[in-house]
């Protein structure tokens, strides 16, 4: 299987894993909640290593940010939904900033190995 399938796959893995535990949050104990974030940073280091191609760098890393900006939104405060919106995201975080953390070394790496003029 081709690297880019791989990653394709982990990614649609982590983005279910953190919507469908954000919504069974009421289940998990907290040492499954430490696997559930376990098996997101995991999945997030595969698609940081896999996905993400020098062309994608500043638009990944520009979600990036937005992803964790609005996990500081006041989302519990919506009725309802808003505890279980409010860990989706706070997943779906965990999910990304690995990610993030992976193509924001490699594009320091590319940046810093090239020669200045």
């Amino acid at each position: 299987m081709p690297y880019e399938k791989i990653g394709g796959w982990a990614f649609i893995l982590g983005v279910l894993i953190a919507i469908l535990a954000g919504l069974a949050s009421g289940a998990l104990d907290a040492a499954s909640a430490g696997y559930v974030t376990l098996a997101l940073v995991i999945l997030g280091l595969v698609v940081g290593f896999l996905n993400i191609g020098d062309k994608e760098v500043n638009d990944f890393l520009l979600s990036a940010v937005a992803v964790v900006l609005i996990g500081t939104a006041n989302l519990n405060a919506i009725p309802v939904i808003g505890t279980y919106l409010a860990l989706m995201v706070l997943n779906v975080a965990a999910f990304v900033a690995p990610a993030a953390l992976v193509v924001a070394l490699k594009a320091v790496y590319n940046l810093a190995s090239k020669p200045s003029a």
